[in-house]
């Protein structure tokens, strides 16, 4: 049986890891404004979808980083280098998608969502948004930063995995919330009015941070 007095000192440190993550979810970054456009412009499935990537990717950072993941990056100071290459890599890349979008005739949401089912299956908006998330550098160091708040030299293990299957649920169930609301009517008509500046916007933030990444900065 637990005894809730072993359990109760360790429990600040996982409410202030997860307190820590919905601060990250509440500030803009290139996961929320990536699952806004495509839950704006594909609706509210592909945003499901993507959403639910992100938040396997944010599960898999945080195994990750339980397992030696910091210790990796405190050790071998290039393979931050390498993280930091592919996520500015992958972020130009989604600067193009964006930029193609805002500068194509805008179609009726309808027929955008049909063409865009057949192009791209619920798996594929999975991957984008897994692929989104394991390459971005914030995401990684919070990750680092959630685990180093709540698991400490001589915290059980247990501890640990509590705070990653939190948070990692945490991230998911707050990212479906975001594509939901991001694809309702109100939203896809605001969209409709101003697809152009959304895509423009989120073309020159994915560009901006991909420069910033590849150049070291």
């Amino acid at each position: 049986m637990i005894d809730f007095a072993d359990i109760a000192p360790y429990l600040p440190g996982i409410f202030l890891a997860y307190a820590a993550l919905l601060m990250g979810l509440i500030s803009p970054g290139p996961a929320l404004l990536g699952l806004m456009g495509v839950s704006l412009e594909r609706g509210r499935r592909a945003g499901h979808c993507f959403a639910i990537g992100i938040g396997a990717g944010s599960l898999c950072i945080g195994i990750l980083t339980l397992t030696g993941l910091s210790a990796l990056l405190a050790s071998w100071a290039d393979a931050m280098t390498v993280i930091r290459i592919a996520g500015g890599i992958y972020l130009l890349w989604m600067a193009f998608k964006a930029f193609r979008s805002a500068f194509r005739p805008v179609q009726p949401a309808s027929d955008a969502i049909a063409r865009d089912d057949k192009a791209i299956s619920p798996v594929g908006y999975f991957g984008r948004g897994l692929g989104l998330h394991l390459t971005n550098p914030k995401a990684i160091l919070t990750w680092i930063a959630i685990i180093s708040i709540g698991f400490a030299d001589g915290t059980p293990i247990w501890v640990g995995w509590v705070i990653v299957i939190g948070c990692g649920t945490i991230s998911t169930l707050v990212h479906f919330a975001y594509a939901t609301a991001f694809s309702t009517a109100p939203a896809i008509s605001l969209y409709r009015r101003a697809a152009r500046w959304i895509n423009g916007l989120l073309g020159v933030f994915f560009a901006a941070v991909g420069i910033r990444l590849l150049a070291g900065r």
